[in-house]
């Protein structure tokens, strides 16, 4: 694989990038399983494996620490900070407080002396942007990360950061990791513009839309309740509502598409998110070895421009066919309170 330059760091990294997500007990509890699928994808070219603390409740990482060595050297290593790690107050967030308790956690997990990209996984709106960014330009300076970067960050808080960054002379979020895919395309609009005014690496997560561009769920086909993602949430996968109709209708001229193309519809979907040029690095995260080689396959797929237009006249560009599962709501927009005056004081003055 052609390498590429994450942002300005100067860091190359593949294409592709392993995402560990469904390593461990989420997934697959099968460690050694795990170990040879990581050694698989940097065998067919890729040098660019994410983690975080709170995949599996760490058993990701410790994972990932596994398969690496004797190849750390070799690797791109990232993690990410700010889900609850344990039960009680200060066992995450983005405050200094945690952060530096938590790199030591990730670091020993992974059998590293450093970590390559560390990001907050994502905002925090009960701490200042400064404490977040002053803590990890100390652990820059200690060695103990190389850069770091932010994880679903809307448009705004990436540029109030970097102008934080720059006023208080503190080193920046470097990348960007946003969900993008045929059926979400809502970054478009705001998040990819500013990282590439900004000079910043994006690294794309959920190319598959929590598999719906797998191929596995069709308008006219029986949902399978036996195995997969419609065991945890079936309601999810149910084409009586709306946003999954409006979905399942989607993919069935993104199938189309596909056939035009000469691939498969997941073959369409993992190639799709780099034809945009703000977009460093797409996110695979495969849970069997069979998932790994039919995603890779996609890595072969170049998308001409009658392709990407019959994909504009399907899901318009910026376009959101749905929230995407796990991406991050305003607090403004999630809790009434933080929008409503008090009852008692809600008279026209």
């Amino acid at each position: 694989m052609r390498h590429r330059v994450l942002g300005r760091t100067g860091i190359e990294v593949s294409p592709y990038c392993l995402g560990t997500m469904m390593f461990g007990f989420v997934g697959n509890p099968d460690h050694d399983e795990c170990v040879r699928i990581i050694h698989a994808a940097l065998d067919e070219g890729i040098n660019f494996v994410d983690t975080a603390d709170m995949y599996s409740a760490g058993e990701s990482e410790t994972i990932v620490g596994k398969a690496l060595k004797g190849r750390r050297d070799d690797v791109v290593l990232a993690t990410k900070v700010h889900f609850p790690m344990g039960e009680g107050p200060n066992r995450g967030g983005n405050s200094r407080r945690w952060i530096v308790r938590e790199v030591e956690e990730s670091l020993r997990r992974l059998g590293t002396e450093w970590i390559d990209l560390y990001q907050v996984h994502r905002p925090d709106d009960t701490t200042d942007i400064e404490e977040t960014l002053s803590a990890l330009t100390d652990l820059v300076h200690q060695g103990k990360i190389r850069a770091f970067g932010c994880s679903t960050f809307p448009a705004d808080q990436i540029v109030e950061a970097h102008h934080v960054a720059d006023r208080r002379g503190l080193h920046r979020f470097r990348t960007e990791q946003p969900p993008y895919s045929l059926l979400a395309r809502g970054i478009e609009k705001h998040v990819l513009p500013v990282t590439e005014r900004l000079g910043m690496g994006v690294m794309t997560w959920s190319p598959l839309a929590s598999g719906f561009l797998t191929g596995r769920y069709r308008k006219d086909r029986a949902l399978d309740l036996s195995s997969g993602r419609p065991t945890l949430t079936p309601g999810r996968f149910d084409p009586s509502e709306p946003l999954t109709a409006v979905k399942l209708a989607a993919v069935e001229e993104l199938v189309a598409v596909a056939d035009e193309v000469g691939c498969t519809l997941p073959e369409l979907a993992v190639a799709f998110p780099l034809a945009h040029p703000a977009v460093t690095s797409v996110i695979i995260g495969p849970r069997t070895m069979d998932q790994l080689r039919d995603t890779l396959k996609g890595a072969a797929v170049t998308l001409d421009d009658a392709a990407l237009d019959r994909i504009d006249a399907i899901v318009p560009p910026g376009t959101d066919l749905y929230p995407p599962d796990g991406a991050w709501t305003l607090p403004s927009l999630a809790a009434p309170e933080l929008r409503r005056r008090p009852a008692g004081a809600r008279a026209a003055a």
